[in-house]
């Protein structure tokens, strides 16, 4: 008899109901696996809490506190200033990687009353974190977790832990801050429109496209030429907009071109060989023709901040540059925004602004 004759006896995947079922059982599977780690972590978390908190003595057992101070009291390491308990006077000097010996009551009990926050001013530190723009919610809670985090000298491991805005958090021993009232701001910016808060001859501001968009005082990172349309970021977030202009950092930046004519192939090779200004040498990181079918439109991607820096370029080669367009400036486009209207960045874009992200950072080459 053939083989063939016995493969709906052998192998015989699950189909139908029989398939469905066992994608249900496969993720119940998962799920309790996932809930017998979340278990076993918690364990873990309780078991280092009980670790720092020192057994009570005799005295205490029956009501009545112990006046005497232990040896190992004296020699242990003074609390900070939030978590002050009887005996301590003065705050800590803070070792990182080594978290303060303090109780588990003594981490979770409220400030002092004359440093009381309301209940609204509290929230869970993994939120602090993910407000301060370091990551999401759930990667705040791994670093927690993790013991990568401290809230006034001591590590924290529990992400529900409350904290106020005017505690010290440290996150991998670098200190985080809450964005109060930041403001990011994407404008695609139309053509005779100054990039400034004023101007004497009275011309018309990218301010006045703005009107109502925040009561903040917002400034725009870097600049663009009054005939130059594109994107154009607006923030009140000052060592952001010093990481976007600062040229160590190699924002990458794409123009679409317009010429007079068309460009021939030695002026693009020139274009990326680079070419001397009177201010010095530059070259682009790439250049193509952005539409095949007419040569006198260029794309053109570079990292330099110069001024004028890509019209000047055009126009050492002989060119005349008739309209520039910026689509793109540290990774973020004007893709649904149209001419002369803004939106405000959401909280993936900034973080991606924030940490310098890899994906749109030119790399610094080795020499």
């Amino acid at each position: 008899m053939a083989k063939h004759a016995f493969d709906k006896f052998v192998n015989k995947a699950p189909k139908g109901a029989k398939k469905k079922e066992a994608i249900r059982q496969e993720k119940r599977k998962i799920k309790e696996e996932l809930r017998k780690k979340g278990e076993e972590e918690r364990r873990i978390n309780e078991e280092r809490y009980r670790q720092i908190t020192p057994k009570k003595n005799a005295g205490e057992k029956f009501g009545k506190p112990e006046t005497r101070i232990d040896k190992d009291e004296k020699t242990s390491f003074n609390k900070p200033s939030r978590f002050k308990s009887q005996h301590s006077k003065s705050a800590p000097r803070y070792k990182q990687g080594k978290p303060v010996q303090l109780t588990y009551q003594q981490i979770t009990q409220k400030a002092e009353t004359g440093n009381k926050q309301s209940e609204a001013d509290m929230m869970p530190l993994n939120k602090y974190i993910s407000h301060a723009g370091v990551c999401g919610r759930r990667e705040a809670a791994d670093l927690v977790k993790a013991g990568k985090v401290q809230v006034n000298g001591a590590i924290i491991f529990e992400p529900g832990f409350k904290v106020s805005p005017n505690e010290k958090v440290l996150v991998k021993g670098k200190q985080v801050f809450l964005q109060k009232n930041a403001v990011y701001i994407l404008l695609n910016k139309p053509k005779d429109y100054i990039t400034t808060a004023k101007d004497p001859e009275g011309r018309k501001t990218i301010f006045d496209l703005l009107k109502g968009a925040t009561n903040e005082r917002v400034y725009p990172v870097g600049r663009l030429d009054r005939n130059t349309t594109g994107v154009l970021l607006l923030t009140n977030d000052g060592e952001l907009a010093q990481k976007l202009t600062h040229p160590s950092f190699e924002i990458k930046k794409i123009y679409e071109v317009r010429l007079d004519k068309p460009v021939v192939k030695k002026d693009m090779e020139a274009i990326l060989t680079g070419i001397t200004l009177e201010d010095g040498f530059v070259k682009a990181d790439a250049v193509a023709y952005a539409d095949p079918k007419d040569k006198s439109i260029i794309g053109i991607e570079i990292h330099s901040g110069r001024n004028r820096i890509v019209r000047r370029i055009f126009e050492r080669l002989g060119y005349d540059v008739k309209n520039l367009d910026r689509v793109m400036f540290a990774n973020l486009t004007k893709k649904n925004v149209d001419r002369g209207k803004w939106r405000f960045l959401n909280d993936k874009e900034i973080r991606l602004l924030k940490y310098m992200n890899q994906s749109f950072v030119k790399s610094k080459k080795t020499e």
